[in-house]
Formats: structure tokens, C-alpha cells, sequence
């Protein structure tokens, strides 16, 4: 059992953390199925990844039932939970990096029903192959291409397009903080596509915008406005730095030893398309 868990949990921590876009969640899908595999017998074991994974999936696809109800409650946008990626090794910060979607691709992921996404995550992000989900799934192999097809339709990605994002680098995130320091809005608005997007989650709990901000001049002057605008309500100063979160760099500001809030960019051909807050303290406890 310790050499099961020390070999997959963080490849199934992984799958489960991109199909329910929650740590607290994806934790107990893990610890769910390892207290089931001390019941097994050794012989349904004899390919331990195909087990767990599946053991893993369907207890996710029941939780997924009751988020989607709790989501549809839920005060703003709900964007998914932010991640270290820092090589931190207790269970709910370890993940397979080169198994982890874009934070981006998790936002598009809430488009999908919970069996397309399910799905999509097998077949994209843990290079599974057709075969494999629908024994997975318990489905047919040409229902899965289906589902799959479907599910990139619904996301807006064409089935030759990659899922993989563009690179943020450090250097881009150090420039447009600069520029958002320094209130100019015109460099802003230059480091922004046409038809940008910010899009907060504040859960109800903290000051964020209930609806997306949209067009490069509106969401230059939000963030302008933001970055100078929130420092007079938090005691001290308040930090911005770029880290590493869900595999990608991205910004967390702190105010003093609290993180006030994780920010992720979507670039596309080196512009600033889409950027998410997630303002929510209970989405940072575990940050």
C-alpha cells in the first residue's frame, strides 16, 4: 500500500485536482481511494494505474454532481483553486506538471458536462488513449471520440488546435506590473488583445466585479484603478510577485504574511487576453 501511494498520488491527485478544480476536493478523492484499495483483492490489482484512475474518476463524477449545484449559487464568478507548483512535497501542492492543463484550460473546463470533462482530461492532459477511457468510463470507444469532439466544441478549440498555452515568462509578467505601477495606461492598453477579459472570483467573501470586465480600454483602466486603488484597505504594503502556480507564472499579492490574492494571464501571440483573480479566501487558505 505505501509503495501504491508513494508511486500515484500525485499522478492521481493530479487527475482528480483538473476534474473538480478544487484541492480540498481532489484530497479526498485520493485519500477515497486508497481507503478502498485496502479492500481489494491483490488480483484486481495487477495494473494498479488503471484501478486507481478509475476508482479516482468516478468518485469524481459523483462530487461533480453536487459542485455543479453548489456552483450554481454561488456569488460572481467561480473560477477553479490556485496551486503552488514549487516543488513543495506534501500531498495537496504535489502534481505531475507535465500532466496539468493551463489554468485557463480549467476555466473553459466549466463549460463541460461532467463526463465530457472527464474525458477530455483522460485523452489531453494524462495522455491517455481512447481505448483506455472507455474501459475507464465503462463506454464505448466511439461515444468517447464523440464526447471528446463535443467537448472542444463547446470550449471553442478546433480538433487540430493544441490545448497547450502560450508561455507567460517572467520577464513579460515583471514588464506589465511596471507598467500597472507606474499608471500608464496607454503601455497598458499595448500589452492587452483587442477583446481582453478580466474575470475575478471573490466567493461572496472579498471585493471583486460579479461579471467579466471586457475590451482592452475597460479592463486597462480596472486594473490601473485595481492595483493603486486596493492598497489604502489592507494594513501594510502590499507585495505584487510573480510565482509559480498551476505549472505556469503567475502574480500573487500579499498584504504582510496574508496572500491577498492568485492571478493567472492568458497570452495570445504575447498579448494579454485573459486574466483571472481569484480574490476568495477560501480558495487561498491552503496558498
Amino acid at each position: 500500500m505505501e509503495e501504491l501511494y508513494d508511486q500515484y498520488r500525485a499522478l492521481l491527485f493530479t487527475l482528480a485536482y483538473q476534474l473538480t478544480g478544487s484541492v480540498a476536493d481532489a484530497e479526498d478523492a485520493v485519500q477515497d481511494v486508497f481507503v478502498k484499495v485496502c479492500d481489494v483483492h491483490p488480483e484486481r490489482l495487477k495494473e494498479p494505474k488503471a484501478y486507481l484512475c478509475k476508482v479516482v474518476t468516478n468518485h469524481c463524477l459523483n462530487q461533480q454532481k453536487s459542485a455543479r449545484k453548489r456552483r450554481e449559487v454561488y456569488v460572481g464568478t467561480w473560477l477553479p483553486e490556485p496551486i503552488w507548483t514549487n516543488g513543495a512535497d506534501t500531498l495537496e501542492m504535489t502534481v505531475v506538471r507535465r500532466d496539468l492543463l493551463s489554468y485557463a484550460m480549467l476555466v473553459l473546463l466549466e463549460k463541460l458536462t461532467p463526463t465530457e470533462r472527464t474525458v477530455f482530461v483522460l485523452r489531453e492532459a494524462l495522455g491517455f488513449d481512447y481505448p483506455e477511457i472507455a474501459e475507464l468510463l465503462d463506454k464505448g470507444e466511439a461515444n468517447c471520440r464523440k464526447l471528446m469532439s463535443r467537448a472542444r466544441g463547446k470550449m471553442g478549440i478546433s480538433e487540430e488546435e493544441p490545448v497547450a498555452a502560450e508561455a507567460v515568462e517572467l520577464e513579460w509578467v515583471s514588464r506589465f506590473l511596471v507598467s500597472l505601477e507606474q499608471g500608464d495606461v496607454d503601455h497598458v492598453k499595448s500589452l492587452l488583445t483587442e477583446d481582453a477579459i478580466f474575470v475575478a472570483d471573490g466567493g461572496g467573501k472579498a471585493t471583486a466585479f460579479l461579471h467579466p470586465v471586457q475590451t482592452r480600454d475597460r479592463v486597462a483602466q480596472v486594473l490601473i484603478d485595481g492595483f493603486h486603488g486596493i492598497r489604502p484597505y489592507h494594513h501594510g504594503k502590499l507585495h505584487f510577485e510573480a510565482v509559480p502556480l498551476n505549472g505556469e507564472n503567475g502574480i500573487v499579492i500579499r498584504s504582510e504574511d496574508a496572500i491577498v490574492a492568485a492571478i493567472f494571464i492568458q497570452l495570445r501571440r504575447g498579448k494579454l487576453a485573459r486574466m483571472y483573480a481569484v480574490w476568495n479566501p477560501d480558495k487561498l487558505v491552503r496558498m
